[in-house]
């Protein structure tokens, strides 16, 4: 068999990329504010719980 082989005109085909809307922007900013709250407070407590 002959192996595979790509030719030189065919582009990767996937989706495009494209800039998040402004609604996005300040949800993803909010996840990351709650994600790094709630890590902050589970930290706190395992030291508080160990003393």
């Amino acid at each position: 068999m002959f192996p595979f082989r790509r030719s030189s005109t065919s582009r990767r085909r996937g989706a495009t990329r494209r800039l998040p809307a402004s609604s996005e922007r300040w949800l993803n900013r909010l996840l990351d504010i709650a994600v790094a709250s709630a890590l902050l407070v589970g930290s706190t407590a395992l030291l508080i719980s160990y003393l």
